[in-house]
């Protein structure tokens, strides 16, 4: 039988052979990174009595989640890592404002086609966009990697996501992600490896796979990930920070399920407050209150995800009853929306411009609503409290959605207001 994307890459990583799911390894990850939360990664390290970082030129960090701080204790714990990250000699440090982190190490090329990339966020699998096995662990597991350049993990199955046809006018990635949802349920691929297959594969940009890969950890996947291809390779073209090999599923690789989805057939979705697998057609919601909208996080804030926004709400106004939250996924991106106009058309229709970060998606630092508000956010997670606030609600859409909704000041159907 052949081997798996994610099989092969765990052997090459771990130096041992035949690895069957379910085996447990120990593995030396290509490159790993972390976060504001590097500071539970150095209270591991510290508690092993280590001294030393191994392989300091394959680490980076990137403050995103509560940045700027707002209190004393949270700019301590930020200079802490700051220190520590230039003691140890890291690759690369990220100062707050350059953007979450899983948008920046891929769109920095730290994250590579073939590599075993991980990082202290559950959001990792974002990695996977660039045919790459991205996988998340905990701080204590990154803070052991820095002390002793190895850390275990159980051989994943992976799932056969094959995609037909070409999503239609109106209709986004993230729309088809939550159609995922919706069929497998938030635990319906607990630790699987989705991997992307089909014709309509190729009509999907980085950025969409990244979207798709995000998320695929509200079903339960360890990753997600789309085999390198020509998208990939015009991508990595010049950005990779180090050399790599694609690695591709063998074509008699065993896969623990297949699963078929018609892109042209799909429509704009929501999901419900409360749960990622709580999809709908937009239709069936259209004109139910909301009172923020949130168009950010690493799931839909990229350049061409505010592109999608702006071409929408050029030349109008957002509803007088809705707060329209803008976080750019980087400050790339802003910067990119900036020079396109559409970061100006934004502006101009009335959005909150916020800092590159985590923050208002994570419920760590600003955006949150009040109690008994609903807020329609292009971001990656809706369960109670997410944005901050047990009492109140989110929705996730696509950035069109999130945008004609902003103007239109409740639940709309992005496709009428093209």
């Amino acid at each position: 039988m052949g081997r798996t994307l994610a099989q092969k890459v765990l052997e090459r990583t771990s130096g041992r052979t035949g690895l069957a799911p379910g085996t447990i390894v120990e593995a030396t990850p290509d490159f790993s990174y972390s976060h504001d939360y590097a500071a539970w990664a150095i209270d591991a390290f510290e508690k092993m009595g280590a001294t030393r970082v191994h392989r300091p030129e394959r680490i980076a960090v990137c403050f995103d989640h509560g940045i700027p701080p707002n209190s004393a204790r949270d700019a301590n714990s930020l200079k802490r890592v700051r220190d520590f990250v230039k003691k140890h000699g890291f690759a690369q440090f990220y100062e707050a404002g350059t953007g979450v982190a899983h948008q920046v190490m891929v769109e920095q090329g730290w994250i590579v086609p073939g590599s075993l990339s991980i990082c202290n966020d559950s959001h990792a699998c974002s990695g996977g966009s660039v045919g790459a096995l991205a996988l998340a662990v905990g701080e204590t597991e990154i803070g052991f990697l820095w002390a002793i350049d190895r850390l275990w993990f159980r051989v994943p199955v992976t799932r056969k996501m094959v995609l037909h046809g070409r999503l239609r006018p109106g209709v986004y990635a993230k729309d088809l992600m939550l159609v995922i949802a919706k069929q497998l349920g938030v635990l319906g691929a607990l630790y699987e490896i989705l991997e992307f297959h089909g014709e309509g594969v190729k009509t999907l940009s980085v950025s969409e796979r990244f979207t798709l890969c995000n998320m695929a950890t509200e079903v339960g996947a360890k990753g997600g990930v789309f085999p390198h291809d020509e998208v990939t390779a015009k991508f990595m073209a010049g950005r990779a920070k180090f050399a790599f090999e694609p690695v591709h599923s063998d074509p008699d690789a065993e896969f623990v399920a297949e699963m078929h989805f018609d892109l042209d057939t799909l429509e704009p979705m929501v999901a419900l407050p409360g749960r990622e697998d709580y999809g709908v057609p937009v239709s069936e919601v259209a004109g139910q209150h909301i009172d923020q909208v949130f168009i950010g996080s690493c799931t839909n804030a990229r350049a061409d995800d505010l592109a999608i926004a702006a071409n929408i709400l050029r030349g109008r106004k957002v509803h007088p009853g809705i707060r329209l939250i803008v976080t750019p996924a980087s400050r790339q991106a802003e910067l990119d929306a900036l020079r396109s106009g559409d970061m100006e058309a934004l502006v101009e229709a009335g959005a909150i411009l916020m800092p590159s970060g985590c923050g208002v998606c994570a419920g760590t630092h600003q955006g949150v609503s009040a109690d008994g508000e609903r807020c329609l956010s292009t971001s990656n997670r809706n369960m109670p409290g997410r944005m901050g606030n047990v009492k109140s609600e989110i929705l996730l859409c696509s950035p069109a959605t999130a945008a004609a909704s902003a103007i239109a000041g409740c639940i709309a159907d992005p496709r009428e207001a093209a």
